[in-house]
């Protein structure tokens, strides 16, 4: 048992930072779309598809998280 904490807890370490990494790309996309709006123009499409792929996947990967720190807490802290 003591093992499988061991490895949900890498899991969910593993998985925050992959958050992390996420938001920070999300945040390059943002500031570019935000850029964009206040200079009046057209964001580029490949910044929105960014944003958008970026958003997507740190949803799943938050409720990938919230399954893994589930479980941990499951076996007992």
């Amino acid at each position: 048992m003591t093992r499988n904490k061991s490895k949900l807890k890498k899991a969910i370490e593993r998985s925050r930072l992959e958050i992390e990494n996420l938001e920070r790309k999300l945040s390059r996309s943002q500031v570019a779309i935000i850029e964009a709006i206040i200079s009046q123009t057209k964001p580029s499409d490949a910044e929105v598809k960014y944003f958008r792929t970026y958003a997507a996947l740190i949803d799943v990967e938050r409720e990938n998280l919230q399954k893994l720190v589930a479980e941990l807490e499951s076996l007992g802290l």
